[in-house]
Order: C-alpha cells, then sequence, then structure tokens
C-alpha cells in the first residue's frame, strides 16, 4: 500500500534535489556543473561536483522519503517499516 507513496515522493524529491543542486553549484561556480563524459574537466572540479550532487540528492531523498512515510502513517495510521532503530548489538 505504501508504494504509491514511496513513487511519488521519489519523483518530487528527484525534482527538489536537482533544483536545490543547482542553486548551491551556482554558488560555487558560474559555470554549469561539470559532467564525467566531458573530455576536458579537472577531476577536483569534477570530484567536487559529484559529491556535492550526491549529499543533496540523499539528504533531500531521504527526508521526502520520512515525510512520505508520516503522511501514510496519518492517512492510514501505520508505519511503513520500522518503528524503532535496530539494536546496534
Amino acid at each position: 500500500m505504501f508504494i504509491p507513496f514511496r513513487v511519488l515522493g521519489g519523483l518530487l524529491a528527484a525534482a527538489l534535489a536537482s533544483r536545490l543542486f543547482a542553486r548551491i553549484w551556482r554558488l560555487v561556480d558560474k559555470e554549469e556543473p561539470p559532467d564525467p563524459e566531458q573530455s576536458q574537466v579537472s577531476l577536483g572540479k569534477l570530484a567536487t561536483a559529484l559529491l556535492l550532487q550526491g549529499a543533496v540528492f540523499r539528504a533531500v531523498r531521504g527526508l521526502v522519503d520520512h515525510g512520505s512515510r508520516q503522511a501514510f502513517r496519518r492517512v492510514t495510521g501505520r508505519w511503513p517499516g520500522e518503528k524503532h532503530a535496530p539494536d546496534p548489538a
């Protein structure tokens, strides 16, 4: 039952993360972020862009996923997934 929430959340997260990354990258560099397929790109700039993009996408996806789980609980009264963090021991 949670799958539609998760799919919509994933689409929303991707759109939000893409826009957020673009805004953050403009603070780093005025040029477009480098692409791994470009032949004349510095490894430092490429690594910076990829690390930043990955961090932004992961953070936004996690926040949107948690929010969609909260919405699911409000609608159904049930929490999808684990209710508590697993015991580390």
